[in-house]
């Protein structure tokens, strides 16, 4: 057997994390492209993740260059394979005790869409984009994934490909919705042995009783937003959640009627009430075989941008469901706070789109597509991998004179550092920022200025007029515990 030969090592810790993967690629040439490609999606925000830009080469003209085209044989045409890394990626997260998924977590389940022009590009269609607000062409992926107050991250990802990409169109047997594709990661998230108290979805899910019937079949538990008018007949009349909330006794806050007090706590020490009540829907109610849950800051007025309804397969406790369930009963407390985890996706994606650069691709074939969201969620990884890592023994903190083991960890912290003058994330070796998980997603540590400059600085431009800058204050936009305050209206 020939001699497998040296990698050149990747900057600071990221040669650590990205040795766990070498078995996985054949040739040198492939182990080094996956350095290569971390170290530039770990680079801060102000380059962008676009292939010539992770090659360290000029846009457009340095498409050609012998490292960009490198990069573009690496994901389009080399063997490796891109499900075997991921699957990687999860066992290296399941067996780290910082990070391994437990019964508390919720798994959620949403699709993103990111802009592209053109036509030759895999799932490129006309379609509604969340990215955008808008109907525009782009492409959607339907991912999965994993949140506790503490932590998220991606699971499994699967492209949604337009109906017009089959020959036959919606009948084409090859063909499928994203809400038949979003029980897919879902099951392979349970497949995997991630651990889980629900899935959460938003109302673009929960609206369908296909999706609902999907996750019923695998025997998984639900909790997924319907939307306020979500319609369900009953006795010949068109009866809503809302009407079903509006049913609910209510006499004010000293005499609540049906309505329970669900007090939620944040991790600054700030808590808040809501109310919260089983309703009836149809064959929807609080014993049925699908629960009907109002959480709202007013009940008197429902108002709709503070009011979620809920359904569940989760049984409450006492009913008659509860001893024949497969599922644990949940209260009312619990049907929200699972939820309200649901919220983890958007700061995700603000940090793998945005940060990472997930939505910055430069390939056309569904392959290599799937290959960068695969690299993007090992670099989102590698971020808790060095956060969670353990401190160097007799090394100073920056934190105010604290040791390493008294920095804070909270994402709450009241100062972001700003953005050094060269390209690596703030911090110091026993303690690095990260992802504004913990502030920023470039996150290899700052003594590895040198040697990533070998990597991906070269011939490094910034944007004109841009400099160095901060990453955005995302702490303010998103609640730091996973839940908005006040209730988010569901989208």
């Amino acid at each position: 057997m020939t001699k497998r030969l040296p990698c050149p090592p990747a900057p600071g810790p990221l040669e650590a994390y990205a040795a766990r993967f070498d078995d996985l690629f054949s040739t040198l040439a492939q182990r080094r492209g996956f350095r290569e490609c971390l170290a530039g999606l770990l680079l801060p925000r102000d380059r962008n993740k676009t292939l010539t830009c992770l090659a360290g080469t000029e846009p457009v003209v340095g498409a050609q260059h012998a490292a960009a085209q490198r990069l573009q044989f690496f994901l389009s045409e080399s063997t490796w394979d891109q499900d075997a890394v991921n699957a990687r990626r999860l066992e290296l997260l399941l067996a780290d005790p910082a990070t391994a998924p437990h019964p508390g977590g919720v798994l959620v389940v949403d699709d993103s869409g990111d802009r592209k022009d053109g036509s030759a590009t895999a799932h490129v269609g006309k379609q509604y984009l969340g990215s955008v607000g808008k109907i525009d062409r782009g492409v959607v992926t339907v991912a999965t994934r994993w949140a506790d107050e503490r932590v998220y991250y991606p699971l499994h990802a699967v492209p949604y490909t337009p109906a017009h990409h089959f020959p036959h169109g919606k009948s084409d047997p090859q063909f499928r919705t994203k809400l038949q594709i979003g029980a897919v990661p879902a099951c392979q998230a349970a497949e995997a042995g991630v651990s889980f108290r629900a899935v959460a979805a938003a109302c673009a899910y929960g609206d369908h009783h296909s999706f609902r019937r999907e996750l019923s079949a695998a025997h998984l538990p639900f909790v997924m937003a319907l939307k306020r008018g979500h319609g369900s007949w009953q006795y010949k009349d068109a009866f809503r959640p809302v009407d079903a909330a509006r049913e609910r006794a209510w006499w004010g806050p000293e005499q609540p009627g049906d309505w329970q007090p669900v007090t939620r706590a944040f991790r600054d020490g700030r808590t808040t009430t809501c109310w919260a009540a089983d309703a009836s829907l149809g064959w929807w109610g609080p014993n049925g075989a699908i629960r009907l849950v109002v959480a709202t800051t007013d009940p008197a007025t429902l108002p709709e941008n503070s009011t979620w309804y809920l359904a569940t397969n989760l049984p409450r406790p006492g009913s008659p469901r509860e001893q024949h369930s497969r599922h644990p009963a949940a209260d009312l407390t619990e049907v929200v706070r699972i939820y309200g985890l649901g919220h983890w996706v958007e700061q995700s994606y603000k940090q793998v789109k945005d940060e990472l650069g997930r939505a910055d691709f430069q390939v056309r074939s569904d392959t290599a597509i799937r290959r960068h969201q695969a690299l993007v969620n090992c670099a989102f990884s590698f971020c808790w991998n060095t956060w969670f890592a353990p401190p160097r023994p007799h090394q100073p903190s920056s934190h105010s004179g604290l040791t390493p083991c008294q920095a804070p960890l909270e994402r709450e912290s009241t100062r972001i550092p700003a953005t050094p003058a060269g390209l690596l994330a703030p911090g110091t070796p026993d303690r690095p920022w990260l992802a504004d998980a913990l502030v920023h997603a470039a996150c290899v540590q700052a003594p590895a200025l040198a040697s990533l400059e070998g990597w991906a600085a070269r011939g490094v431009t910034r944007r004109k007029g841009r400099g160095d800058r901060p990453v955005s204050g995302l702490r303010e936009q998103y609640n730091p515990t996973g839940a908005v305050e006040p209730l988010a209206r569901p989208t």
